[in-house]
């Protein structure tokens, strides 16, 4: 038998308002769900989140929240309470979950069999957004007050070469500067993010002449130096400590099968725990590119265009931690251990990396539940004790922001 809201929350008269709200999320997980299977309906590949935008955004108002802005890089902000623009506003925190998915501009087919979903884009992020959605709710029907101001944000930008745009911008523009950001990403319940990975993806170019593969063969060949660059990085030694990789991820060029290229290019990743591997790296990927950009000009027949070559950095995403033993960590450790979970400290790059580089407290956790097959079509969410991670998220919040 489904489970009825009010039997549970008849429960917890005269309860605090916490653990009334931790009761709100349970009796009210069904609609979270309806949330999750909604918003991943609506697509949002990265630099089209609109639509799911405004779908967000008029559900916060739905729940109750009564200042809920769009900004011009499309975050959603949503405050409970309009702040009075003749006082000084104390810090907040702030609980963020990104809009954008890593697939084309389609309209996800969502399924539901039990406590289980399927669907592109259906854990990263359609789980984080019905959280917000879910946290929301709970904190404004269970009356919960806290010291510091709570604020919801749905990001743009998170996935691939969107560069976590949208909470770059919403940092710059936060004032004051929160106390805390707490990014909420896909599902789980025991992993905390307080580890940024650093990155920075380029794309490298070579142009040239181009002409027919046998009346012009020995014009320098754009493509030859895209392949002798890509076995060059590869032959690059990498640090084991910090952990570092680069990664050539894409590569393409060329017109015909019987044509000499105009141009080739190729896409290079590189991630590691430390900005000054970073710079090295970058360092080496253009003396390589000029290197070979040399050799092959060397090679090309007399009085023909030699190549010419452009590095263009196509994203960059800072490097950061927050400590083991920061009040944030602890908090969020205790929150994990109060739902029976032991928690495990991890490395990633999430919107929390944005704030960690600032030195501002921030985490990365999951919305409960189990997930599979992320940025894939074939991804999936199991639901089964998913309400536990919702709980805990709220604990958390609610602690960072003063609430004892």
């Amino acid at each position: 038998m489904p489970l009825r809201p009010g039997s549970v929350l008849q429960r917890l008269r005269g309860a605090a308002p916490l653990d009334v709200a931790c009761a709100h999320l349970e009796a009210h997980n069904e609609r979270t769900l309806d949330w999750q299977r909604d918003v991943t309906r609506i697509a949002a590949p990265t630099g089209n989140e609109s639509a799911r935008g405004t779908w967000m955004a008029a559900q916060f108002r739905a729940i109750g929240w009564r200042d809920v802005r769009v900004d011009d890089a499309g975050n959603v902000i949503a405050r409970r309470v309009r702040a009075e623009s003749d006082r000084a506003v104390p810090a907040g925190v702030w609980c963020c979950a990104h809009l954008d998915t890593v697939f084309s501009d389609l309209s996800p087919v969502v399924t539901r069999v039990g406590p289980r979903l399927d669907g592109p884009g259906v854990g990263d992020n359609g789980r984080g957004l019905a959280a917000l959605l879910a946290l929301g709710s709970a904190l404004h029907d269970a009356a919960v007050t806290t010291p510091a101001e709570v604020v919801l944000a749905c990001t743009v930008g998170e996935e691939g070469l969107g560069d976590l745009r949208g909470m770059k911008r919403l940092m710059q523009d936060a004032l004051p500067v929160p106390r805390a950001v707490i990014a909420i990403d896909g599902a789980g319940d025991d992993r905390i993010v307080n580890v940024a990975l650093g990155s920075t993806r380029w794309r490298v170019t070579y142009r040239g002449a181009g002409g027919h593969s046998w009346a012009d063969f020995g014009v320098a060949n754009p493509v030859h130096a895209v392949t002798a660059l890509a076995a060059a990085l590869q032959a690059v030694m990498l640090p084991r400590e910090p952990r570092t990789t680069l990664t050539v991820a894409r590569v393409g060029g060329g017109e015909s099968i019987n044509s000499i290229p105009r141009d080739g290019w190729l896409e290079v990743d590189m991630r590691s725990h430390s900005e000054r591997v970073l710079s090295g790296l970058e360092r080496t990927l253009h003396e390589t590119v000029t290197r070979i950009e040399r050799s092959e000009n060397s090679r090309r027949a007399p009085n023909t265009a030699p190549l010419e070559s452009d590095v263009t950095l196509l994203g960059t995403r800072p490097c950061g931690g927050l400590r083991d033993d920061a009040p944030l960590v602890r908090i969020a450790e205790q929150a994990t251990r109060s739902i029976g979970v032991r928690p495990r400290l991890a490395t990633g790059s999430t919107d929390a990396s944005v704030p960690i580089a600032m030195g501002i407290p921030a985490i990365a956790i999951g919305a409960g539940g189990q997930g599979g097959g992320m940025h894939t079509p074939q991804e999936w969410y199991d639901d089964t004790n998913g309400v536990r991670g919702l709980q805990r998220a709220l604990r958390i919040i609610a602690a960072a922001a003063g609430l004892r």
